[in-house]
């Protein structure tokens, strides 16, 4: 290796939004190779759900992918319910898309925050916290839980939306779009901001087709492929929503697809709050398999208090795929089937996993400054890729 050639070693004491470690090679500060060392936050999610009942299994795609539970949940049901042969009554369907678009909203306001931060906004960081919880809040009032919700099963939802659910729902996304004028403000439009941002961590269209990168970063490289447009699911081509691409393909492009992409979000959910029909939120098969003695407790409260009915659940044998749209990026599930009570193999593709190869891609050539602005515009989470 050459004398001016100095190796630094970054991480893996949580330099970003998760532990991992960077391997760096520069030549004064310049970087002339990067290398991502991950797996310190490794989940063993696949090896695990071989162990484990279809139902238990629910929990266990959530956790890797933090900020964005729902997506993982879904995409991991949907294949289940193509092993099963079963089909959520509409109105399920319906609230499984606004949990998922509530988890999109609360997802990039983690982003931008981590962004925030690694620029040294300290204001932008605490903001998209706090502007985080109000739809964490909202994820609790319909699911009961605050980050981790384990909502959707096979068939449907476990609870119905509370009656005073539209009300603060509505309260909540005027707010947000009130909100974002001051981010515009303080943080979008700020000239230190943009020129951390623009021009750096430029990822060209080709590239981001070559190397398979997904969600907004590749749309902010001008590639238009979302799964909720390209591959319909659940509801989706019944909502009337554009989708974001930008065509820079830098750092600052990326920042921006996710502040339009809230806005895209409040506009799925006023139209789920608007037309969302009335009905069941389990399939009828599944119903029928509550005690008699539970089905009053059921109907009255909305909320499926007794879920273990479910883990008699055994597919045919066969196998299944879907694919998602999650905050980060697709989701892709592949589960194979034995006929038993568990999965014979289960395969979780995360965003992340599929993104971390944009660090090596593009930090060559750019300054050791410019690290933290790449890494914070890709939305990264490491125990995403890690899984």
């Amino acid at each position: 290796m050459s004398e001016r050639i100095l190796e630094l070693y970054i991480g893996p004491q949580h330099p970003g939004s998760g532990h991992m470690r960077f391997h760096i090679k520069v030549d004064g500060d310049i970087i002339v190779e990067a290398q991502p060392n991950i797996g310190y936050v490794h989940r063993a999610v696949e090896k695990i759900a071989e162990t484990k009942k279809y139902i238990q299994i629910i929990p266990l795609v959530e956790r890797p992918s933090l900020a964005d539970t729902a997506n993982p949940n879904l995409c991991y049901i949907l294949a289940l319910e193509k092993l099963l042969g079963v089909e959520p009554p509409e109105r399920a369907s319906y609230l499984r898309v606004l949990l998922a678009e509530m988890n999109r909203i609360h997802s990039h306001f983690y982003g931008i925050g981590i962004l925030g931060i690694m620029l040294g906004s300290s204001t932008a960081f605490m903001w998209g916290f706090a502007d985080r919880e109000i739809l964490i809040d909202l994820c609790q009032l319909l699911t009961g839980a605050r980050i981790t919700y384990s909502y959707i099963i096979p068939g449907g939802v476990r609870r119905d939306m509370p009656k005073s659910f539209v009300e603060r729902a509505l309260k909540a996304l005027r707010y947000i779009e009130k909100r974002l004028k001051d981010y515009d403000n303080l943080f979008i439009e700020n000239p230190v901001t943009k020129a951390r941002l623009e021009g750096v961590g430029v990822l060209k269209k080709k590239d981001a087709i070559r190397l398979g990168v997904v969600g907004p970063n590749l749309r902010a490289s001008g590639v238009r492929y979302d799964v909720r447009k390209n591959t319909p699911y659940c509801v989706y081509d019944k909502l009337d929503f554009d989708m974001v691409v930008l065509k820079e393909g830098d750092s600052y492009a990326r920042l921006r697809a996710r502040v339009l992409e809230i806005k895209e979000s409040i506009k799925i959910i006023r139209q789920i709050l608007k037309e969302i029909p009335e009905g069941p939120i389990l399939a009828e098969n599944y119903y029928k398999m509550i005690p008699p003695k539970w089905k009053d407790y059921y109907s009255s409260t909305g909320i499926l208090k007794f879920p273990a009915i479910f883990a008699r659940l055994k597919p045919s044998p066969g196998e299944a795929v879907a694919r998602v749209e999650g905050g980060r990026g697709e989701f892709f599930f592949y589960v194979i089937s034995d006929g038993t009570d568990k999965p014979y193999r289960l395969r979780m593709v995360s965003p992340s996993y599929r993104n971390v190869i944009l660090f090596s891609h593009l930090l060559k050539g750019h300054r050791i400054a410019d690290i933290p602005a790449i890494y914070g515009s890709l939305d990264y989470f490491p125990p995403g890729a890690d899984r």
